[in-house]
């Protein structure tokens, strides 16, 4: 059990996890989520993490079909820039291997944004924490369990 299922139970919210058989040469994490659990290819969303203004991490959650805007999470998160995130430190800092980085239950809660398209989805999918395991849960419960705002975040 992953820290991700461990605070959706904790939270009481109504969830579903999608466990397939993760392959090692997929070049996509998300793009094999998609095909694997058979969902819709803007319902399943990635996890990624930032460095705003080379000092603070957050994180955009964006569908898989997306590319995430920097300048948008920037603006968002009221810093001057953003980049990616180096990918040790994302371990270190969120407890998950890339790929498998779930913006619930992360060893430390971090400021985060949810692209304002998940609304359109009655359920959206994101990492349960692990490759090869996705939980679907509502867009409000992601939003309140990692204490998100609903932003326009796709790259232009």
């Amino acid at each position: 059990m992953t820290p991700a299922i461990k605070a959706a139970q904790k939270a009481k919210i109504r969830y579903t996890l999608h466990e397939y058989d993760h392959d090692p040469a997929a070049e996509s994490y998300g793009e094999e989520a998609v095909e694997k659990t058979g969902a819709a290819p803007g319902q399943v969303f990635k996890t990624l993490v930032v460095s705003l203004d080379g000092k603070e991490l957050a994180v955009g959650i964006v569908p898989v079909s997306a590319m995430l805007g920097l300048k948008q999470i920037a603006r968002a998160a009221g810093a001057k820039k953003a980049a990616m995130a180096d990918k040790q430190l994302v371990q270190r800092t969120t407890g998950y291997v890339l790929g498998g980085v779930s913006p619930l239950g992360q060893k430390k809660q971090l400021k985060t944004f949810i692209d304002q398209s998940a609304e359109a989805f009655k359920t959206v999918f994101v990492s349960a924490g692990r490759r090869g395991l996705e939980i679907e849960l509502a867009p409000a419960d992601l939003a309140r369990l990692t204490g998100a705002q609903m932003v326009p975040l796709q790259q232009d």
